[in-house]
């Protein structure tokens, strides 16, 4: 298992791409996250073909940490069936590890 993973959501509005990023950072299971938007999203939902705009939220964390965003992020997330992906962060600036490392450190010996 990677030790980072950065974690991908698209939220319906700034609002709640700022909520998730307070919460996941004030909880320290985040050391950074980017909200990008608004995109454009065009997708399939119960047989229609949708659109919708859309913030992304890119949230680098530890991968041991994803079980609790995945949680943190369904509980303030409006959408029934909402993305959350996780991509393993194969290589990176260890300067900029080091920093997340810090940041997501809270104590509990990992």
């Amino acid at each position: 298992m990677p030790e980072f993973v950065q974690v991908l959501t698209a939220v319906d509005s700034e609002e709640t791409a700022r909520r998730i990023a307070q919460r996941l950072l004030e909880e320290h299971l985040a050391g950074c996250v980017q909200i990008l938007g608004p995109v454009e999203s065009r997708y399939w939902w119960e047989g229609e073909l949708e659109e919708a705009r859309e913030w992304l939220c890119l949230i680098k964390a530890r991968a041991a940490d994803y079980p609790k965003i995945e949680a943190a992020i369904k509980e303030l997330h409006p959408y029934e069936v909402p993305e959350i992906l996780a991509f393993p962060i194969a290589a990176g600036n260890p300067a900029y590890l080091d920093w997340l490392r810090r940041e997501t450190d809270r104590g509990e010996g990992g």
